[in-house]
């Protein structure tokens, strides 16, 4: 008993008060922006240097969009990354003086790993053509899963050899601390790019929606703000909040009848292994072909219209964008309360006026897990091209027996007439 209240002496039981200060993050904002709004107050000097920023993303943004799908893949992967490091940054810090070891390179090697894994299993499904004609790609996608496990497994080994005497708690914070990150960082941004490749529409009203209510919601709380909305951000307020829901789903239902009109952002993501591009080129699917809807009767007094026309997926907009306005904000209260736990204002100071890429994309990550959702719940279908894609892969004889299968089966349903043989 006495061993036992020793070892529960030597526990580290620090409350939060206990937690080490996080330096203050530096000023970022470039000199000329400094010196043009030195004349202004704090308050206002905030919000030039926010909207200015806000205008030179959504313009990078855009620009993007413009270079295609392939480089929205990569700004999904270089932004994960970005947030990676400026969460494991931060335990990194606070406990800095721990001087663990390994901490830090084992952090990134298992980003990599989890990196390894997801996009392993994105090449599998969406790049099937292109694998079957290199080698050593099918070996590399033939034993993905057991080569992911082998790779996680040597990690997970080196973090054992790594624990130290008397911070063997502490490690295996940073070991939780580590994986929890992966998790909000990695699996979310994979989701993504898995809404991507069911349409760019998919990923591009999700993301804008939850832009669209920061924007107005900062707004409406800057000019009207008085009611606090929540203890855990002193800044929102409920009048941004209502403001910024409104907003946005007004901005999500009209952004969304322009982007049904293009087939550039409707058809699904696709990978020509002839010309070695992604490719979005079909016969949209009736959620992006316009139709007659009847007007409820208490609506017609006020708007003079009986029918009015307009694209299915402008209703599943509807469901995106309060998504996005009443539940998404959850994800930028549960960032404040994380960074209120260790002290700090931001989780860096990348952007100048809004802090860290984590703090611009907390929201981000919460609403593109609803999307993948909600298009798996109430949208995908079965795949006609993933299906054929799988079925080229197969050996010659696992090919035949599949197609003597499915004529069996459709000449039992009369879709196909029985052979005579003679």
């Amino acid at each position: 008993e006495v061993d036992l209240e020793e070892r529960l002496g030597e526990l580290d039981l620090r409350s939060d008060l206990d937690v080490p200060d996080v330096p203050p993050p530096t000023d970022s904002t470039p000199e000329i922006l400094k010196r043009a709004l030195s004349g202004l107050s704090a308050r206002w000097k905030n919000w030039w240097i926010r909207g200015i920023l806000t205008l030179a993303m959504i313009s990078v943004f855009f620009l993007i969009i413009y270079l295609g799908s392939f480089m929205l893949m990569l700004l999904v992967l270089s932004i994960q990354v970005k947030c990676f490091h400026e969460i494991i940054t931060i335990g990194y810090r606070v406990y800095h003086s721990y001087d663990l070891p390994w901490f830090r390179s084992l952090s990134w090697y298992f980003l990599l790993c989890v990196n390894y894994f997801f996009y392993g299993e994105t090449v599998a499904d969406y790049f099937a053509t292109f694998v079957q004609r290199r080698e050593q790609l099918q070996f590399l996608i033939r034993y993905h899963r057991f080569i992911s496990f082998a790779l996680y497994l040597t990690g997970f080994c080196m973090f054992v050899l790594s624990l130290v005497k008397k911070h063997y708690r502490l490690q295996f914070y940073m070991f939780a601390w580590t994986h929890v990150t992966l998790l909000i960082t990695v699996t979310q941004s994979h989701l993504v790019i898995q809404n991507l490749f069911e349409g760019m529409i998919w990923f591009l009203v999700p993301i804008s929606s939850v832009i669209c209510n920061d924007i107005t919601a900062y707004i409406f709380g800057f000019f009207f703000g008085r009611t606090p909305l929540i203890k855990l951000s002193p800044k929102k307020t409920w009048e941004g909040f209502i403001g910024g829901f409104f907003s946005t789903v007004i901005f999500g239902f009209i952004f969304s009848y322009f982007l049904a009109q293009h087939q550039y952002f409707v058809c699904p993501v696709e990978y020509n292994s002839e010309t070695n591009r992604f490719v979005t080129e079909c016969e949209p699917s009736e959620l992006f072909q316009m139709k007659k809807y009847s007007v409820p009767r208490l609506l017609q007094a006020v708007l003079g219209w009986e029918t009015v026309n307009m694209y299915p997926f402008q209703m599943h907009s509807i469901a995106l964008s309060t998504f996005a306005s009443l539940i998404g904000p959850f994800g930028g209260f549960f960032a404040s309360g994380f960074k209120r736990a260790f002290k700090i204002k931001d989780f860096a100071d990348t952007i100048p006026g809004h802090g860290g890429i984590m703090d611009r994309f907390d929201c981000q990550y919460l609403m593109a897990t609803f999307v993948h959702v909600y298009i798996t719940s109430f949208i995908r279908g079965p795949n006609p091209s993933k299906l054929l894609k799988q079925l080229l892969i197969l050996q010659p004889e696992q090919q035949l027996s599949v197609y003597k299968t499915l004529k069996s089966h459709l000449t039992e349903k009369g879709i196909l007439q029985p052979s005579l043989r003679g």
